[in-house]
């Protein structure tokens, strides 16, 4: 019953130090989410506001859109609207072209991930060039992200010292993390300097002043357009809120729940171009979002913010790892997006779930993200993508459950499994047992006991 999720975590957990440390990183930041939460009394209050503000805005979106891009144009930006990923980036590269750009820095965007901007324009002779210190080290390895808040988690400061070494020339066998980050920093300031064009993503749209929102911890954000005179910023439609007071529940939870800090290092504004500067681009991107809303199972994994607090959690994506995931996106929220994204191509991660709930327990927009994957397992029959094996069994289980006295039955002989040798029950033919130690069945069922009466 091997998936492409399942296969790949095998990989995964080739490594069993690392995957342990793997675990062991995540549940620590999840905990700090707990420590945060609970150190604010109207936490849960501010879970149900941020739902109820995200809920609004996506059924009234077109309103929101047309005062945002009202408000923008107003404030001097140029709004651009993308319907897809091949629209966003042609309209990224003619905005470059038309101003004869060659290089430029980037801040973090999930956005251009899915777009897949960066080969994109890297085809067309522009050179892109990361600024956030995770994603400049998974450039540098030309990797993806495998966590939205961290994408370089799976890396140690060994594996950077030595990807430094090559792409970087420092020090042979210098691995301190300082030393890294300040050479790092050093190579990126050369780059913010000699950039011809900024780009965003963002967090948060206003749309009651048309302001581009962005979080970060480590400032480039801002450099990326402080330095060059041209600013592109890219914005899903669903990142909208709608005035500075819903802006205001989201900012003390995005950081608390994502990393566990009170708040992100830098909330930065953008309004308008800065003094000197040419222009401000605003690219508003649908690609396939207005289709989501009309899905009524799962148009609310639109009100994600893209904290990351459902991967820390789920004791899946941290034994398995983001890699072992066929969409970009990783973990719960990722397993939604990628079947909304693709239902035939990534119906093999539905299975990464225990159904533990645990994601939407910790959400702090309350999307029911492991109630939406029990959903998308319900449909996989339909798509055409439900393993044959599981099906099959499914049929065996519902002819066991239906049939009183073939349960029973099996019951009394199941003891006999126990004998089987350990061999014969631990192969392919038994898929629980890879993994697991199978269970020694009792010589008597708790159901008989129960009717001689030694269970009370």
């Amino acid at each position: 019953m091997s998936t492409p999720h399942s296969n790949a975590a095998k990989e995964f957990l080739k490594n069993q130090k690392y995957a342990t440390w793997h675990d062991a990183t995540f549940w620590s930041v999840r905990t700090k989410r707990d420590n945060m939460a609970i150190g604010l009394e109207e936490w849960e209050q501010l879970r149900d506001k941020a739902s109820d503000i995200k809920r609004h805005t996506i059924t009234h979106l077109d309103e929101y859109l047309d005062q945002f891009s009202t408000n923008a144009e107003k404030n001097g930006c140029i709004v651009h609207w993308a319907k897809d990923a091949e629209e966003f980036n042609q309209i990224v590269f003619d905005i470059l072209k038309e101003h004869n750009v060659k290089k430029l820095v980037k801040s973090k965007s999930m956005l251009t991930e899915e777009c897949d901007m960066n080969p994109y324009l890297e085809k067309r002779g522009i050179e892109i060039v990361e600024t956030d210190l995770g994603e400049r080290i998974i450039q540098l390895k030309d990797q993806k992200p495998s966590h939205i808040v961290m994408p370089a988690i799976h890396l140690n400061h060994d594996d950077v010292g030595e990807l430094f070494e090559e792409k970087l020339n420092t020090e042979k066998g210098n691995h301190d993390p300082t030393y890294l980050t300040y050479m790092a920093r050093l190579s990126l300031r050369n780059e913010f300097l000699t950039a011809d064009a900024g780009m965003t993503g963002a967090n948060f749209g206003v749309a009651d002043t048309g302001d581009i929102v962005v979080c970060t911890n480590e400032g480039n954000a801002d450099m990326s357009t402080s330095c060059p005179k041209l600013h592109i910023a890219a914005i899903g439609l669903e990142k909208l809120v709608p005035n500075y007071d819903c802006l205001a529940v989201f900012q003390r939870m995005l950081c608390r729940a994502g990393t566990g800090q009170p708040t992100t290092t830098y909330t930065s504004h953008f309004r308008k171009a800065r003094p000197k500067a040419e222009k401000m681009h605003i690219i508003l991107v649908d690609n396939g979002r207005s289709d989501w809303i009309a899905d009524e199972d799962h148009w609310e994994v639109l009100k994600c913010i893209r904290c990351g607090s459902c991967m820390n959690t789920c004791p899946v994506y941290r034994r398995s790892g983001g890699y072992s995931y066929s969409y970009f996106i990783p973990g719960p929220i990722g397993i939604n997006l990628g079947m909304l994204r693709d239902k035939q191509k990534h119906s093999g991660n539905v299975s990464a779930c225990t159904l533990c709930l645990s994601c939407q327990t910790v959400c702090p927009v309350k999307i029911d993200l492991g109630d939406q994957i029990y959903t998308w397992r319900q449909k996989l029959d339909s798509f055409g993508t439900a393993n044959p094996q599981k099906k099959l069994m499914c049929k065996g289980m519902k002819m066991l459950y239906g049939s009183s006295g073939l349960y029973n039955t099996a019951m009394k002989f199941a003891p006999l499994a126990n004998y089987v040798p350990h061999g014969l029950m631990h192969c392919g033919l038994n898929p629980w047992a890879e993994g697991h130690e199978m269970m020694k069945f009792p010589k008597n069922s708790f159901q008989e006991l129960w009717r001689k009466g030694k269970v009370k």
